[in-house]
This record gives C-alpha cells, sequence and structure tokens, in this order.
C-alpha cells in the first residue's frame, strides 16, 4: 500500500496529542519505509474501509495508527496510539 498524503482533522490532532502523546510526525514517520497494514473495518460511506499502519519509530516506539483510505492514496487518520503487547507481537513477526 503506498500512502501520497495524509488528511487530519484538528479534532484527532488534539486527542492523539492529549491522550497518547504522539505528534503528527511521529504517525506520518509510521507510513515510512515498510510499515505493516491490517485490513480494519468497513468505513461508514460506501466503498470505504479502515485500516491500521503498525510501526515501530525511528526513536524506538511502537505505534498503532487506525485510518480511511481515501482517493488519490491519501490517508485520512483517525486515531494513532502505542501498540498493545499482543499488537508488539504480531508486528514483530510479521
Amino acid at each position: 500500500m503506498k500512502i501520497k498524503g495524509f488528511i487530519w482533522l484538528e479534532k484527532v490532532v488534539e486527542k492523539i496529542l492529549s491522550k497518547h502523546n504522539i505528534t503528527p510526525p511521529e504517525v506520518e514517520e509510521a507510513f515510512l519505509g515498510e510499515p505493516k497494514f491490517k485490513r480494519g473495518p468497513k468505513g461508514h460511506r460506501h466503498g470505504e474501509r479502515g485500516y491500521y499502519c503498525l510501526r515501530k519509530s525511528a526513536a524506538g516506539r511502537y505505534i498503532f495508527v487506525f485510518f480511511v483510505l481515501k482517493q488519490r492514496d491519501k490517508a485520512l487518520i483517525i486515531s494513532a496510539r502505542d501498540m498493545t503487547n499482543s499488537e508488539r507481537k504480531y508486528y514483530e513477526r510479521k
């Protein structure tokens, strides 16, 4: 999967900063190199699908991002947080 850009909503930026202490640049870094992608639930709109991006940052933080793939291969970021232990195990196996 190739992501060509990001769509950020102000309420999402505020949430991931205040609740999860993750910055937008950390989230965008997760999409660089060879992240692991998993299909998520279908979106609220016809033809939309959610996806998960899992990646270890350069600083060593394991980041989990939930996003919806929009037109022109842009990722609408819905949420981002640290991976759970089971997600880290999945990431390390793949």
